[in-house]
């Protein structure tokens, strides 16, 4: 073997090819770091758009939601007063809500508005009653002329196999609600969820949301980071790689010899009297 191999075999193109690789892993690290930290970021806003909705000045419903269809994902959450007569009578019921733990239903009351169409006020929540089919009572909305402060929340989706009769649904598809209630000309965008009204009545459902939604911005960043951390480990694999062959390829060097025993005389300082008794025991089996 040569004792002058040096460090020519480290532009052959088997490692130059190994080079390739490592920078192409790199690259690709990089890029995965970087969505992360974009995800990261998406969290972020959505996180400070839903406190900015959810402690927001309420607005007129009519600003808000200028049409019965309107509504933009952005505005989740978004405060909104409206005035209107609530429409007792209409009253529905949602299924298989639960709620700290414990199973019950959602009031749903229709608030007919200054121009004659109604929007959908989630009042709270109440438990199943002795029957699990229905609670055992429905605390009653206020009479006459009432000015409600509510959020927006989309209309939800259908969930197959839920169904319900008489005045409950399965699911709050306001398209649903809308043909439960009649066709009647009902804000389809977005409903309320009941944030306060006045008057208030002596007794009311339990809100279903008193505090923000948690805000997660989930672990991007720990994920960015062990991108960054994969790709300089493809290097550092690339460099102890390469570190291996040249002291194989190199053996013979006088240099190298010494710096090889340099490096036993160091790992040998390192030994511990443990160490010691366990080769004293090996040599005598």
């Amino acid at each position: 073997m040569s004792t002058t191999a040096g460090w020519r075999f480290a532009f052959s193109r088997r490692w130059l090819g190994y080079l390739a690789f490592a920078i192409a892993f790199a690259i690709a690290c990089a890029g995965l770091s970087a969505w992360q930290l974009a995800r990261s970021k998406e969290a972020a806003a959505a996180n400070a758009l839903i406190s900015a909705n959810f402690y927001s000045h309420p607005a007129p419903l009519t600003s808000e939601l200028p049409t019965l269809g309107s509504f933009k994902a952005d505005q989740e959450w978004r405060r909104v007063t409206v005035t209107g007569t609530y429409e007792r009578d209409r009253e529905m019921l949602v299924r298989n809500r639960p709620f700290n733990g414990s199973p019950g239903f959602e009031v749903l009351t229709p608030l007919r508005t200054a121009n004659g169409s109604l929007f959908l006020v989630d009042r709270g929540w109440v438990p199943t009653g002795n029957t699990t089919d229905a609670p055992d009572s429905v605390p009653s909305a206020p009479a006459g002329t009432v000015t409600v402060v509510a959020r927006l929340k989309p209309s939800e989706p259908a969930i197959a196999g839920r169904s319900a009769t008489g005045n409950q649904i399965g699911t709050i598809q306001l398209s649903v609600v809308q043909q439960h209630l009649g066709n009647v000309d009902l804000y389809t965008g977005a409903y309320g969820l009941l944030d306060s009204q006045k008057p208030s009545p002596a007794t009311a459902p339990a809100p279903t949301v008193t505090d923000p939604p948690t805000q997660d911005e989930g672990l991007h960043w720990s994920y960015m980071i062990q991108w960054i951390i994969f790709a300089l480990i493809g290097f550092f694999g690339l460099g102890y790689a390469l570190r291996t062959e040249y002291r194989k390829l190199n053996e013979d060097d006088p240099e190298e010899r010494a710096r090889a025993a340099e490096r036993a005389r160091r790992r040998a300082l390192k030994r511990t009297d443990a160490d010691v008794e366990d080769d004293l025991l090996d040599a005598t089996h």
